[in-house]
């Protein structure tokens, strides 16, 4: 997938969705087929000198909605669980990881985040909503736990029937 730069609308958008002024989006990351984004791609060191490890960040709110559903019937200990007796799954998930990590260091080395994904990776399920992101902007097959909470969370939303729309 392609990132863009974020034009003002997308940065108002992205604002009405957190229901926060935006810091650090870099790119717009992933669309829904209505045009507005769904993952931002944020600066490894924020405006104020924070060190950010979230390079993806899922701003859609129906999709992390359905993130949370997700995250509240306590998948992650599942998968985790999963994660520790299956090695090729746990050896795609630090491929994840290192497709994560690069991508970050090409944009910025920053020494205090160096070697940090988010979401557990590569170790654990931690925060799917990380994870939905990753998958989002770097597309099918990269995250394989991005790809199984997208695919679980596809009767409630996918970026093709996405219904948000701002004020």
């Amino acid at each position: 997938m392609t990132s863009t730069p974020p034009t003002p609308a997308d940065l108002d958008t992205v604002t009405q969705q957190l229901g926060r002024p935006v810091r650090g989006v870099r790119a717009v990351a992933a669309r829904c087929a209505a045009g507005h984004p769904s993952v931002v791609e944020t600066e490894p060191r924020l405006p104020d000198g924070t060190p950010f490890p979230t390079l993806y960040y899922l701003t859609c709110p129906r999709a992390v909605a359905a993130t949370s559903t997700l995250e509240s019937v306590g998948v992650m200990r599942e998968w985790t669980d999963e994660l520790a007796g299956d090695a090729e799954l746990a050896a795609a998930y630090r491929v994840a990881h290192e497709s994560y990590l690069a991508r970050r260091e090409a944009i910025r080395h920053v020494d205090e985040i160096a070697g940090v994904t988010a979401g557990g990776m590569p170790d654990r399920v931690k925060c799917l909503h990380v994870l939905v992101a990753h998958s989002l902007a770097a597309g099918p097959g990269v995250n394989p736990f991005g790809d199984r909470a997208l695919a679980v969370m596809a009767p409630t939303w996918t970026p093709a029937t996405c219904d948000w729309s701002p004020e």
